[in-house]
Formats: structure tokens, C-alpha cells, sequence
């Protein structure tokens, strides 16, 4: 009976199985055939075509999701619910994949202005009866189950069908705080669902946003008034000089827009008070350069930054638009922003955005300003004799080498990179065949830093690499330093941070020494740099080699599990990386202090170079013989690779106490005997649980309160006697 019973059961599972293939009903069919069409071709949606819906593979779902958010349905095709719910998904994929975050002429949703690169926000969706392990991992037990991801990690999840306006609540919460102040508070006006436009999706109201709407409004207003009346001016100043052929030019920051076609920037030279509105519609949704403060009324650093900040603003006039945001008044604003400390200055291009951390100088801010002016032309296209004037001027210079065949995505990659490059290297692209030979150049497109004339490689050559904007931003922050650049207090933690640096101590006063001692601390980084590519080459080599050696016993044997083993060898040498070295220079009169309570040298005495280990607290300066180590070539690169040798071949000297300085030591030690290190620990440990051990039985036999004998067998202490 139970076999029958068993097999009754497998039966009916296989006819649930095989009822898809039966005829639904008609209400059904009628639903499934309205959704048929969006999965397999293209849409129109206001005007743009709209891909079909992703439909992503449950065995590579984790791979497909694990960057960016992804907003995913995980359904059934034969859900009566999922049926009914998706002309809901559709009219909500169709109307963000079209949205069209910034204001812009553009009409294409291929660029940095379209929805899915602003907000990187996705949508997908997973057929449940096709990849049923996928979704029961996701806990995708009910159809429909919508989850929210953020790069691969479960944010949120709801059952069951929802409403258009409701499921866009949801989109527009995420959105908001993707871009804060990009997303109107009311929402967006929503299409029917089914339809095929909608009126732009603006917000019916958008002054209600603002706590003090006409103040905003005013705002918003007085600043276009003014953009209005430069445009005129300039037009009639155009006419004017139209006619005279002869009239002397402008210089390059006057005429140099800040973005094609835009009205002129800053018309009066000031920093323009911001709210909430007017933000949003002068600076969040718009593609136009600002650079604006945060600051409270009562900050006494804020108080100290005025007059720099109104100069600058002044010194950029109709180049760059400068703002100021008071977070007393804006407190929402200045907290969907993020900010946490005054004042804070922040450069906004295209709802992406920096954060500047240099000093408030004048001269500083203004630096800034007009490196960050740059960057609303694009990457600019040289050839080799531009290349060469640049390199008069730079000291590190990023070049992207292209052909005819790399693609708009490759190029869209490249501008994602220039707002974080402000204030550290030139970012310059290239076809010119020239410079391709100078450099050794053989695959397009190539992204290769030069420094001081001498190239470095961004090793990596696979599309996908190439357009990783956070892989490639990783590798320009360890190359946008110089190769001996001088320490000040907006790089300090830069250059120190987690690497051991030879660090020279100059004094410009003795102008003739400075240049001779820079040059040999320059020659020694060169000779360093070569050392180290040529120490990886032959490291490298001999992986191969052994990768080789590997497959060949494996044929001679004719075993294939050995074989495929050993042709699965990946050869990785970031798993080998060291701790790097940088090099570096300091002004030893302008930090004399620091430097003589650091490191007890007094640059009076003459140029030095102290080998530092910040990480460690700890510090080289003298050779393996004793004597000091001097700015020149042969005596630093004798002692670095004694420093770096693990243990130390040189004692290191502490700039901490001498509490810190055992700290630090016991911390050495484990890293360099983690196996002693462990015998010693466990040996402590044993003798400390014996110690207390043989305490506790010692006490023990003194203890005797009311017993009868003592502890020589005698009568006890107190106890009675006959």
C-alpha cells in the first residue's frame, strides 16, 4: 500500500509538472500574451526605445548583481498573480530606463545622462520554474517576490503584486538616497500602467519641496536674472568685435567655457547663497560645474574661511559658479548631503561630486578652482607635440590610448574619472601614432601614467577592466603622486600611509645642495622603481616555470586529473605584492620642529634622508655601518633593501614612548614569527593555568578551620582537646 501511495504521489507531481504544457484559460492567455511581446523585443517608451526587461540566469545571478543595485521579480510564468502584475513591472521599467536625471538636450539614454549610469539602479527579473534552486537561495518562496540588492547584498523584499505608485514610492526612496536632492518630494508624475508616455515626469509641484518656497524660488530667480544679463552682454560684445579683425585676444581662461553651449558661469563673481530648491534646480539636476561651502554662521572656522572663499569667488568671474549652502537654515539639505563637519567644500558636476580637503588659502582654493574648471571640457585630444609641452608643466599625466574601434562605452568609462583626478594629475587621451611608439604601445584602448617622463601600465587589458571605474581609480590613486613629491600637510597621510618611505629632509635655503640632493633622491626612485619591475618579471617567470614544469610531469605520467590541476594554475602576483616603498622630500626649515621632535634631527646640521615606517612607528637613519644616511644615490639604495628585509638587517628607531615602542615591537614580532610567536603565547599561557593551579592546592592545605588535625597530623588550631 505504501508503494502504491508512493507512486501515486510522484504521479501527481508529474502531472503538475507537465500542466504548463496545457491550454490556461482564456483570461489567462490574455494576460500572458500582453507580456509576451516585452520579453523578446523592444519597447517605446516617450519617444526612446526601451530594451526588453533583463531576464537574468539563476546560475549566474550572483554574478550579474553583485555591483550596483538591482531592483529584481522573482516570479512564475504561470502565476496568476505574476500574470496580473506584470504590465505593472513593465510600465515601471519603461518609465526609469527612459527618465532623464539631469536636464539635458540630449536625447540619447546611451549616455552619462541616462537613468540606469546616474543612479546605477537595475532591473531584472528570474523565472522561478526555469531556475528554482536560484530563487529558493534567495528565499523566494511566494510569486511575485520583489527583492532590492546593493551589489549582491539583500536590501529589501516584498510579496505579493503592488500598485504602480506604490512600487515607485519604493524606486524613489533608493533613488534619493543614491543622489541626495536629485528625486522631487512629492514624486513623480506616473504614467498609466499599460501606457506609452507620460508628461516628462516632472513633479507637479516643485516649489513645495523647500521649506520657504518663495525664498527659494526668489533665489533661483535672481540667479537666472543674472545668467540672462552676461548672455546679452557677451552676445553685444561679440557684435561689436566681430568687425575688428586686428583686436587682440583673449586669455585662455577667459575664453575657455566651462561647458559648450552654456551660458556664462559666476556673472558677478560671487558666491551665491543656496536653499534647497534652488540647489536642486541650479546645481543637482543640471550638468553645470559648482563649487560650494557648507558652513554654520557660529563655526569660527567658517568665520576665518570667508574672505578667501568671497576672493576666490571673485578670481573666478564668469569661469566656475560658486555657492554656499547654511546648514542652519538648509538642515535638511546639509543632511542629505552628508555633511558632518564645517565648513565643507564640495565640487559638483552632473549630479557627481568631490569632496576638496587641501588648505584655505587663497592661493589653494583658487588652485583647486581652476583644475576643477578643466574638467568641464572633457578629456582633451592630444597629439605628440602637445603631449610634450604638457610635460613641461605636470609631473604626472594620465594618457588613454585609443583607435577607431574603441567604443562610446570606453570613452563614457574615461569621463568618470576626471572629477576624482582634481587637484592630483592630467588626464589626456590619444590616437597619434607617435606617441603609441614612444611608449611601447601595442593594444587599444591602454591606460598608461606618466611620471616624470617614465611610464607606468595599468595592466589590465579586458573590456570589462578597462570600463571598471572603481578598479582603475584604485590603481590611480597608488600612481597620481609623483616620484619624489614633497611632503605637506593636505598629502601627508597619502604618501605615508601603509608604505615605507625614504624620506629626505632639504632645506632650500642652501638652493645649490636642494638641487643636487633632490636629484639623487629622484635617481635613486628610478633605479628603485626599475629594481622592483625586474624583480616581478623574474618572480613571475618563475611561476611560470614551475606552472610548465607541472604540465610536462603530468603528460609524462598521463594523468589528466594532475594535468587539468596544474593547467587551472592562475598565476596572481598581487597575491605576492610587498609593502610598497615611495619616495619623498620635506622642508626641513618649514618643518623643523616636527622633524627634530620626531626624528631628533636638526636640518642646520645639513641635508639627511630617514627611512620611515609610519605604520610600525618606527624609523631608519643611519647605514648598516652606522654613519647617517645622505641624499645621494648609492647610500640610500644600499641601505633601503637591509631596511625592507624581513626581519630588519638595521635596528629601527621608535618615535613613539617606550611603551608604544614595545607595543609595536611584540606587534613585529607575530607578523615576523607568527610560529615562535604562538609557542611562546601558549607557553605563557600553560605556566600561568599551572601557577594558579598549584596557588589554589597550596592554600588549600593551610586552610583549616575547623578540622581535627593540623597540618603536621598534630591537633588543629583552635580545636578541642581532652
Amino acid at each position: 500500500m505504501k508503494l502504491l501511495w508512493l507512486l501515486g504521489v510522484l504521479g501527481l507531481s508529474q502531472r503538475a509538472l507537465s500542466a504548463p504544457q496545457q491550454a490556461p484559460a482564456k483570461s489567462t492567455v490574455a494576460a500572458a500574451k500582453s507580456t509576451a511581446d516585452p520579453e523578446t523585443t523592444s519597447t517605446f517608451f516617450n519617444g526612446k526605445e526601451v530594451p526588453p526587461l533583463p531576464q537574468l540566469s539563476g546560475t549566474t545571478l550572483d554574478q550579474d548583481i553583485k555591483k550596483g543595485y538591482w531592483l529584481v521579480e522573482f516570479y512564475s510564468p504561470w502565476c496568476h498573480h505574476c500574470q496580473y502584475f506584470a504590465p505593472t513591472w513593465q510600465t515601471l521599467y519603461e518609465f526609469y530606463y527612459t527618465l532623464q536625471p539631469v536636464q539635458s538636450t540630449k536625447d540619447s539614454t546611451k549616455d552619462l545622462n541616462s537613468f540606469t549610469r546616474y543612479y546605477d539602479f537595475h532591473f531584472g527579473k528570474v523565472d522561478c520554474v526555469a531556475f528554482g534552486s536560484a530563487c529558493t537561495a534567495k528565499n523566494a518562496q511566494s510569486y511575485p517576490t520583489i527583492i532590492l540588492f546593493k551589489d549582491g547584498k539583500e536590501v529589501k523584499k516584498v510579496t505579493g503584486t503592488r500598485e504602480l505608485k506604490e512600487m515607485s514610492k519604493w524606486v524613489e526612496e533608493v533613488l534619493e538616497s543614491i543622489r541626495p536632492g536629485s528625486r522631487p518630494k512629492e514624486g513623480p508624475k506616473l504614467p498609466k500602467v499599460g501606457a506609452k508616455s507620460v508628461d516628462g515626469g516632472k513633479p507637479e509641484n516643485p516649489e513645495a519641496k523647500d521649506k520657504d518656497p518663495a525664498a527659494g524660488s526668489a533665489a533661483a530667480s535672481k540667479h537666472n536674472a543674472a545668467v540672462a544679463t552676461a548672455k546679452a552682454s557677451a552676445k553685444a560684445s561679440t557684435k561689436a568685435k566681430a568687425s575688428d579683425v586686428a583686436a587682440p585676444k583673449k586669455s585662455a581662461a577667459a575664453m575657455k567655457p566651462v561647458l559648450k553651449g552654456k551660458d556664462a558661469p559666476n556673472p558677478f563673481g560671487k558666491s551665491v547663497p543656496l536653499t534647497a530648491e534652488s540647489f536642486q534646480k541650479a546645481v543637482t539636476t543640471t550638468l553645470d560645474p559648482w563649487f560650494v561651502k557648507f558652513y554654520a554662521p557660529w563655526c569660527t572656522h567658517c568665520q576665518a574661511m570667508y574672505p578667501n572663499w568671497a576672493e576666490m569667488a571673485r578670481e573666478m568671474k564668469g569661469v566656475l559658479n560658486v555657492g554656499e549652502v547654511n546648514c542652519d537654515v538648509e538642515k535638511r539639505l546639509c543632511k542629505d548631503a552628508k555633511i558632518h563637519g564645517y565648513p565643507t567644500t564640495l565640487f559638483f558636476r552632473g549630479g557627481e561630486r568631490v569632496e576638496y580637503n587641501g588648505l584655505r588659502g587663497v592661493g589653494d582654493l583658487i588652485t583647486f578652482a581652476k583644475k576643477a574648471v578643466d574638467v568641464g571640457s572633457g578629456v582633451p585630444d592630444i597629439d605628440a607635440p602637445a603631449f610634450e609641452e604638457l610635460e613641461k608643466t605636470e609631473e604626472v599625466i594620465f594618457v588613454y590610448f585609443y583607435d577607431h574601434a574603441t567604443t562610446s562605452e570606453d570613452f563614457l568609462a574615461l569621463d568618470r574619472l576626471t572629477l576624482s583626478l582634481i587637484g592630483h594629475a592630467k588626464l589626456v587621451k590619444t590616437k597619434d601614432p607617435q606617441l603609441a611608439k614612444r611608449f611601447k604601445i601595442s593594444t587599444w584602448p591602454r591606460l598608461m601614467v606618466s611620471r616624470d617622463g617614465k611610464p607606468s601600465y595599468y595592466t589590465y587589458l579586458a573590456p570589462k577592466d578597462m570600463r571598471d571605474y572603481r578598479k582603475i581609480l584604485g590603481w590611480m590613486r597608488t600612481v597620481w603622486q609623483p616620484i619624489v613629491p614633497e611632503l605637506t600637510a593636505s598629502n601627508a597621510h597619502e604618501i605615508m600611509n601603509g608604505k615605507i618611505v625614504v624620506l629626505g629632509v632639504l632645506s632650500r635655503l642652501r638652493s645649490d645642495e636642494f638641487i643636487i640632493a633632490r636629484r639623487e633622491i629622484k635617481n635613486a626612485a628610478l633605479e628603485w622603481i626599475d629594481k622592483q619591475a625586474h624583480a616581478m618579471q623574474l618572480e613571475r617567470q618563475e611561476l611560470r616555470d614551475a606552472k610548465q614544469l607541472r604540465i610536462e610531469e603530468a603528460e609524462d605520467r598521463n594523468d589528466q586529473r594532475a594535468l587539468r590541476a596544474a593547467k587551472a594554475i592562475r598565476i596572481n602576483m598581487d597575491d605576492f605584492q610587498k609593502k610598497p616603498v615611495a619616495f619623498a622630500w620635506v622642508d626641513g626649515v618649514f618643518w623643523e620642529r616636527w622633524i627634530r621632535t620626531t626624528y631628533g634631527i636638526d636640518v642646520k646640521d645639513g641635508e639627511r634622508v630617514i627611512i620611515n615606517d609610519d605604520e610600525n612607528h618606527r624609523y631608519w637613519d643611519t647605514t648598516i655601518t652606522g654613519n647617517p644616511i645622505v641624499p645621494s644615490r648609492t647610500s640610500i639604495l644600499e641601505t633601503l633593501p637591509k631596511v625592507i628585509a624581513n626581519p630588519p638587517k638595521i635596528a629601527p628607531k621608535s618615535t613613539t614612548s617606550r611603551i608604544g615602542h614595545l607595543f609595536y615591537s611584540f606587534r613585529n614580532m607575530l607578523s615576523y614569527h607568527p610560529l615562535v610567536s604562538f609557542l611562546l603565547l601558549s607557553a605563557i599561557v600553560a605556566g600561568g593555568v599551572v601557577f594558579t593551579r598549584r596557588r589554589r592546592r597550596w592554600s588549600g592545605g593551610f586552610i583549616q578551620l575547623d578540622g581535627e588535625k593540623g597540618i603536621f597530623g598534630g591537633p588543629s588550631v583552635g580545636g578541642k582537646t581532652d
